[in-house]
C-alpha cells in the first residue's frame, strides 16, 4: 500500500509500505479521508517528542471496512465508519472504570513516543479494533468525519468541566480545539462566551461560532477587557486551548475566586504555575486529556447540523501531496486551518 511516513524529522516520504495484518477482533480499513492534526505538524520536527521516525503519522481519519476478523460481529465489508484516535485494553482498570482515555495500555494512533509505535491512517488501509470503530450517519461525509475527533476532544473538557447555568466562559486560544470548545459551549449551560487569541481571523471564526467578545493581547489589556464584562470579578469558567506557560496564567488569572480553569493545551511539557494565585483564590484547575466515549454523541450532533466543521476545511488534496501541505502548516500559512489527505 501507499503511506506517507516520517521517515526523519521533517522528512516525509510518499512510499509503498506493507499492508497491514488484521486479528480476529480487527477490522482492515481502507481510508478515505485523514486530517492533518495539528499535534502532527509538531510532531513532524521532532518538538514533541511523540512522533520518533519512522512512523505513518495520522489519527483523525475515516474510511471503508474492507474485511473483517473471525470474531468481528457488527460491521461487514463496505459499511462507512470513523474510528477513535485511541486504542485501549476492554480489560483495563480505567477503561472498566470508564476512563479508557487514562488507560495503562492506551496508545494513540499515529504516535511514537519511546514507550510504543502506533502506525496511523496516512496510508490507504490501517487495521483498527471493532470497538473503537463507529458506523457513519447517511448525511456526514467521509471529509466531515475526518474532523469528529477535534470535536470529541472538546466535548470531553466541556463534560468534565461543571459549568453553572449563564456561566460566563473563557476560551483562551482558538485554534481547531478552542474553536470546537466556543460551538460545543453554545449548546451547554454557558451564557456568555469571551474568546482571546493573536490571529484575528481565528476570533473572527469565534465570532461567527458563539463568541459574544473576542480580543487580542497585541492590542487590549485583557484584564481589563474581561473585568466590565463580569461584574469586575472575572469569568466564572476558563477553558485553556494553548498549552504554553503565557496562555495558561492568563486563563488562571482571570477568572473569578472560586472560578475553574480546565486544561487542554499540551504544547509543552511544563509551565511556569502561580500556585500562591490558584491557592489564595481557590481555583480549580481540571486537566483534559483525549477522549473518553464522545464520538456518537459528536456524530449525532454532525448528523443534525449543530456542529459547523465545513467552515474550517481549508483543502483536500491527495495523500501523495501531503508532504508539500505539511510543510505548508509547519510554516503557519495565512488562513489555512484544516486539511484533509486522501489516500
Amino acid at each position: 500500500m501507499k503511506a506517507l511516513v516520517l521517515e526523519a524529522y521533517n522528512k516525509l516520504v510518499y512510499k509503498d509500505e506493507p499492508k497491514p495484518e488484521y486479528k480476529p477482533n480487527e477490522i482492515l480499513i481502507r481510508v478515505k479521508a485523514c486530517g492533518i492534526c495539528g499535534s502532527d505538524v509538531h510532531g513532524m520536527d521532532g518538538s514533541s517528542g511523540r512522533r520518533i521516525p519512522p512512523l505513518i503519522m495520522g489519527h483523525e481519519a475515516s474510511g471503508v471496512v474492507e474485511e473483517i476478523g473471525s470474531e468481528v460481529t457488527y460491521f461487514t465489508p463496505g459499511d462507512r465508519v470513523t474510528f477513535d484516535s485511541t486504542e485501549y485494553k476492554l480489560n483495563d482498570w480505567y477503561t472498566l472504570k470508564g476512563k479508557y482515555n487514562l488507560s495503562d495500555n492506551r496508545k494513540v494512533l499515529g504516535v511514537s513516543p519511546k514507550e510504543y509505535r502506533r502506525h496511523g491512517a496516512f496510508a490507504e488501509y490501517i487495521v483498527v479494533p471493532e470497538h473503537i470503530v463507529y458506523k457513519l450517519p447517511g448525511k456526514v461525509s467521509f471529509e466531515q468525519a475526518a474532523m469528529i475527533e477535534p470535536v470529541a476532544v472538546a466535548t470531553h473538557a466541556i463534560e468534565l468541566t461543571s459549568i453553572g447555568i449563564g456561566d460566563t466562559v473563557l476560551v483562551v486560544g482558538t485554534g481547531m480545539i478552542g474553536l470546537f470548545l466556543i460551538q460545543v459551549l453554545k449548546l451547554s449551560n454557558a451564557g456568555k462566551i469571551i474568546a482571546v487569541d493573536l490571529d484575528d481571523k481565528k476570533l473572527e471564526l469565534a465570532k461567527k461560532f458563539g463568541a459574544e467578545h473576542i480580543f487580542n493581547p497585541k492590542s487590549s489589556n485583557i484584564r481589563e477587557a474581561i473585568l466590565p464584562l463580569t461584574h469586575n470579578r472575572g469569568a466564572d469558567i476558563a477553558f485553556e486551548a494553548v498549552g504554553i506557560g503565557s496562555t495558561v496564567n492568563m486563563a488562571i488569572e482571570n477568572v473569578r475566586k472560586g472560578g475553574a480553569v480546565t486544561l487542554v493545551g499540551n504544547l509543552t511539557s511544563k509551565v511556569d504555575f502561580p500556585l500562591q494565585s490558584v491557592v489564595t483564590r481557590e481555583i480549580r484547575v481540571q486537566g483534559s486529556c483525549a477522549i473518553a466515549g464522545e464520538y456518537a454523541q459528536v456524530l449525532e450532533m454532525m448528523e443534525n447540523g449543530l456542529v459547523d466543521v465545513e467552515s474550517l476545511l481549508s483543502a483536500k488534496a491527495p495523500l501523495s501531496e501531503g508532504a508539500s501541505w505539511f510543510k505548508r502548516l509547519y510554516e503557519k500559512e495565512p488562513g489555512l486551518n484544516k486539511v484533509i489527505l486522501q489516500p
